[in-house]
């Protein structure tokens, strides 16, 4: 979610959409995909062809570079049980680098178990994470002159053989399923995290917010647990109620939840 007063410096997106299978012939495969390349263009692509692994994120609308920030996952899967590395152009150096020093961004591979991927969560996450304070305000965190400052550019995915007819079934469950849990107009994804054993959407209904509103966005009536755009709407707007939402909860049912929505840009907060 990126701030009403938008971002100060360059803002440049991965174009690289390229990819690769390098079947391994015992009914496995590697997909080398770029970073930018779109997850529902891919799976269009790929279900004729009968390889799978990939078909949860039928829903996703990003890339496969920016699932692998917050392992995105859906039905019971996520990114991170297929991935096997991604390579990164690795930036760090230049953020601590002084005015008259040179440093030069290098290309590094992580192989999956240095990723720390979890539930909403990999290695890329947690210097990004927003948090709240004890009054309930936002604090973001600190922000380098590169930003973020690996750069993921390549994935090493495993796919599998299945039936196509097979595959296609399952992908027409998965969009119906979204289409009915989620909402019909403009939002940012899920704001929160579901917390163990709990649904962040039915705690922000428990508090009574369903349908909050603030200026033109609103906690959706369909699922709590996202911030829908009904034309024109601030991030102000949609900030505050994302604060609203995490006091009520926290008081409430003394539930502490946690941002999965990123806020870029900057915030007046």
């Amino acid at each position: 979610l990126y701030a009403d007063a938008g971002v100060r410096g360059i803002v440049a997106r991965v174009a690289l959409d390229g990819y690769r299978l390098e079947d391994d012939g015992d009914d496995t495969s590697l997909l080398i995909a770029e970073a930018g390349l779109s997850w529902p263009r891919l799976l269009h692509e790929l279900a004729p062809l009968g390889w799978a692994g990939l078909e949860f994120g039928v829903g996703i609308p990003g890339t496969l570079g920016g699932g692998v920030i917050s392992n995105a996952g859906a039905h019971n899967d996520d990114l991170g049980k297929v991935l096997e590395w991604i390579e990164v152009l690795d930036a760090r150096g230049c953020n601590v680098a002084g005015e008259d020093q040179l440093a030069v961004p290098i290309m590094r591979r992580y192989l999956h178990d240095e990723l720390d991927l979890g539930y909403r969560h990999s290695r890329f996450r947690e210097q990004r994470q927003v948090r709240f304070d004890k009054q309930g305000h936002l604090v973001l965190p600190p922000r380098g002159m590169i930003e973020p400052a690996e750069i993921i550019v390549l994935l090493g995915i495993h796919l599998h053989r299945s039936a196509t007819q097979e595959l296609s079934a399952n992908i027409a469950q998965y969009k119906q399923h979204r289409k009915l849990t989620e909402p019909a107009q403009r939002h940012a994804g899920t704001v929160f995290k579901d917390p163990p054993g709990e649904e962040a959407s039915h705690l922000i209904d428990q508090v009574g917010l369903r349908g909050k509103t603030i200026g033109k966005a609103q906690i959706s009536e369909r699922n709590a647990n996202y911030i829908v755009n009904w034309g024109g709407a601030q991030a102000a707007d949609v900030a505050a109620l994302i604060m609203e939402a995490h006091r009520r909860v926290l008081q409430q049912l003394a539930v502490d939840l946690e941002l999965d929505v990123e806020l870029l840009g900057e915030w007046e907060v």
